[in-house]
């Protein structure tokens, strides 16, 4: 069994340019004490390795590449990003995955930004479990 997890949604439109922070919505599942929904970012909140799954889903609003980007603490977590080339109008889907690691005596808070094109989300679901 996990020691925590968090399992977040959000169905509604939001309209994204560059550089936005996407919400993740609210909490459908959680347990444990070490993770929690803090407004557009999960926080973490003990040391060790945790295992980060999003799907989100936009609508492009231009033609164009669409970027989102999974970031710890600010920072681009390497190879947590998703890139797809959309006409407008287009949904598309943007799967990731990660495992992060929070250092000893340490907290840390994930997000997820639109780091290239501009979108409106259709759905975001968020599931981060520390083992």
């Amino acid at each position: 069994m996990s020691k925590s997890l968090i399992y977040t949604v959000n169905s509604a439109e939001n309209v994204l340019a560059i550089g936005d922070t996407i919400p993740l919505g609210s909490v459908i599942r959680r347990y444990g004490c070490d993770i929690i929904l803090n407004g557009n970012a999960i926080s973490l909140g003990d040391s060790g390795y945790y295992d980060v799954n999003a799907s989100v889903t936009l609508v492009a609003t231009a033609a164009g590449p669409v970027t989102v980007t999974l970031y710890q603490d600010g920072v681009a977590v390497p190879g947590a990003t998703a890139t797809v080339t959309a006409a407008a109008g287009d949904n598309v889907a943007f799967p990731i995955t990660a495992q992060v690691r929070v250092f000893r005596c340490g907290a840390s808070n994930l997000s997820l930004v639109v780091s290239d094109g501009a979108a409106t989300t259709v759905n975001v679901a968020v599931n981060v479990e520390r083992r």
